[in-house]
C-alpha cells in the first residue's frame, strides 16, 4: 500500500496528499501551483497556524519571533540553513508573535522560541 503524506500549501493553505515516494519529485499544490515543499521556513498566521499543525503530516517546528529580539535575527540565517536540508523530514515555520494573538496561548515567556508540534500536541512547550 502506497504511503500518503498531507502537506499544508504554504502560499492558498489547500491539504495536498503527496505519495511519500514522490518527494524527490519537486510536488506541487493541487490548487495554485505552489511548491509544497519550501526550501524556507514557511511564514505562519493566525490563520493558518492551525491548519498547519493539525493537517501537515510532517512534524511542525514552529519559531516564534519578534523584529526586535536580537536572538531572532541572531537565529534567522541558522533557521533558514535548516529549512532547506530538512524540508522533506520537517516542516520548518515562523510565526511573528507581534502580529499573532495564538503565540500567547503557548505561555511564551522568551522568544526566539521553537516548540515542535507532532501528532497535533505541542511539545517542548515551556512551562
Amino acid at each position: 500500500m502506497e504511503t500518503k503524506l498531507n502537506f499544508v500549501c504554504p502560499e492558498c493553505s489547500a491539504v495536498n496528499r503527496v505519495p511519500q515516494q514522490r518527494l524527490g519529485d519537486a510536488p506541487v499544490c493541487a490548487k495554485c501551483k505552489t511548491n509544497l515543499i519550501s526550501d524556507h521556513p514557511v511564514e505562519l498566521t493566525d490563520q493558518t497556524f492551525g491548519k498547519f499543525i493539525s493537517r501537515s503530516s510532517l512534524p511542525v517546528v514552529v519559531d516564534f519571533w519578534a523584529s526586535w529580539c536580537s536572538p531572532c535575527r541572531t537565529m534567522t540565517p541558522h533557521f533558514e540553513n535548516a529549512a532547506s536540508r530538512l524540508a522533506k523530514q520537517v516542516v520548518l515555520a515562523k510565526l511573528n508573535t507581534e502580529s499573532s494573538q495564538i503565540a500567547g496561548g503557548f505561555k511564551i515567556t522568551g522568544i526566539p522560541c521553537l516548540p515542535s508540534n507532532r501528532k497535533k500536541r505541542p511539545q517542548g512547550k515551556p512551562e
